[in-house]
């Protein structure tokens, strides 16, 4: 799939904000600081169209981007945010699983992992409430730039026996990116491709 048009629609405080229009939607989200924005521009080949910050937390709304005018790129909030208020991650975290087990349009949720560390314990809780709750999601390693060969080659590996040890004997797509070299963007692009051409 080439990236023909890119264009920012709105920013949700609530899913229920949202409209119910017929757009299939790839929802991106992940811990803090994961390197959403930066994945999302990559995608589209726009260096702004995703606001980044360096700041953790930053991204506390739904926000969607209509891609080649047929389908929506959804940037949810982060989870495990340590610089926002009890509150404010119950809020983030109740409208999350709304979005993810209501939200009809939902066709994927891509869940964003920085590849260079260790399966967390945080990103497995995510994945496996994913898996229970019926959610279909794909993983995307971020940040993989500075990785050696033999440590990429051995990511799909750490993580599907992480995702064993929680109780999974399917394993889902596991795709590797680089914002900064440009890595996975066409794996990636051709992945949402198959999806929206089979929806």
């Amino acid at each position: 799939m080439l990236v023909k048009s890119a264009k920012f629609i709105a920013s949700y405080g609530q899913q229920t904000e949202m409209p119910d229009d017929k757009n299939l939607e790839i929802a991106f989200i992940g811990r803090s600081n994961v390197g959403k924005s930066s994945l999302i521009n990559m995608l589209c080949g726009r260096k702004d169209l995703a606001k980044i910050s360096g700041k953790p937390g930053k991204t506390q709304s739904i926000n969607r981007f209509l891609i080649n005018e047929t389908w929506m790129l959804v940037d949810l909030p982060g989870y495990g945010y340590a610089q926002v208020s009890k509150t404010k991650r119950e809020l983030f975290s109740g409208m999350i699983a709304y979005y993810l087990m209501e939200r009809k349009q939902l066709a994927i949720v891509c869940i964003l992992i920085d590849g260079r560390i260790p399966p967390q314990k945080i990103d497995l809780d995510f994945i496996h409430w994913c898996g229970t709750s019926n959610v279909p999601f794909a993983l995307v390693f971020t940040k993989t730039e500075k990785m050696k060969k033999t440590e990429l080659a051995l990511l799909p590996e750490n993580y599907m026996a992480a995702l064993h040890q929680v109780g999974f004997d399917e394993y889902p797509e596991m795709i590797t990116t680089s914002a900064v070299k440009g890595i996975g963007k066409e794996d990636l692009l051709n992945y949402f491709g198959e999806i929206v051409l089979n929806k």
